[in-house]
């Protein structure tokens, strides 16, 4: 990936990851219309700059994306990576005539690459866990009699020879044996073949990457200005919009008139004043 990346002038992410997210995030969207137009001159013309402002202004959705993948312990730069590999193929099939967004279409590629990075390593390390485990994953290839499935009596020779059980022998049998499907069909499949591949009944209509980033950074950037209004306020009046509007449980302006011992009604005049000033400060 290395290679691509540096042929579209695109920094990877092994360096200060931060830096990265940040450099990525400051990337402006691209409008439908300026979208297509770099699109059409990628499909049309073969067009590298068109290809290199398409790929740097969807680097914010592969990182979204490659959050969702925490969970694996896997590092985030690499799922970063393996996810820039599907934004970059993506951005190759892209068609512009077919009237859909380009992360609409993307979405797809970035999970495939990911999913069979996330499979590739975190299969290996789950295959064999425990002893038992292990020990059968290295011998029992070499303590099978046939090529087939093992049937009972050869299982109960295999795990009386590793000191296992036979549960155990199955088990493991069945990891080795088993393999991952592509999340793409391969290009040559028919198209009955195709049809089967998981892209083509995965895809979620319910949720739409875009707006979900645009809605996250909206979060981050109202949270910010509310933290920062939040301190203009004296220590009482934070106090107070706390207590009534950010704590899981929430005080009443009786609870609050009994600890600052004034009336509810001055509790709420200055709840309505400290958001006056809250809005004031955000706008």
């Amino acid at each position: 990936m290395g290679n691509q990346l540096a042929t579209l002038g695109i920094a990877s992410p092994q360096g200060n990851i931060q830096s990265y997210i940040a450099t990525a995030n400051s990337i402006p969207l691209l409008s439908a219309e300026e979208e297509k137009e770099l699109a059409e001159r990628l499909h049309n013309d073969d067009d590298l700059m068109a290809a290199q402002q398409l790929v740097l202004s969807h680097l914010r959705f592969v990182i979204h994306i490659a959050r969702s993948y925490a969970g694996y312990g896997l590092n985030q730069a690499d799922l970063i990576q393996e996810g820039n590999i599907g934004l970059m193929k993506a951005v190759k099939r892209f068609d512009p005539n077919v009237g859909v967004r380009l992360v609409s279409f993307a979405v797809h590629w970035i999970k495939a690459e990911i999913h069979e990075y996330v499979l590739r390593n975190w299969r290996i390390v789950k295959v064999a866990t425990t002893k038992a485990q292990r020990k059968l994953f290295f011998n029992l290839r070499r303590a099978k009699k046939s090529l087939g499935w093992l049937s009972q009596d050869e299982a109960k020779a295999v795990a009386d020879d590793l000191g296992v059980s036979t549960r155990e022998v199955f088990e493991m049998e069945s990891r080795l044996t088993s393999h991952d499907q592509a999340f793409d069909a391969p290009s040559d499949d028919s198209d009955d073949e195709a049809a089967f591949a998981p892209s083509q009944f995965l895809e979620d209509h319910s949720v739409n990457p875009e707006k979900l980033v645009i809605s996250d950074d909206w979060d981050d950037m109202a949270s910010q200005k509310l933290y920062r209004a939040m301190s203009l306020l004296d220590d009482r009046s934070q106090d107070i919009i706390r207590a009534r509007w950010l704590a899981d449980d929430k005080e009443t302006l009786q609870d609050l008139a009994a600890r600052y011992e004034v009336s509810a009604e001055r509790i709420r005049q200055l709840e309505k004043n400290a958001i006056k000033k809250l809005k004031n400060a955000m706008l």
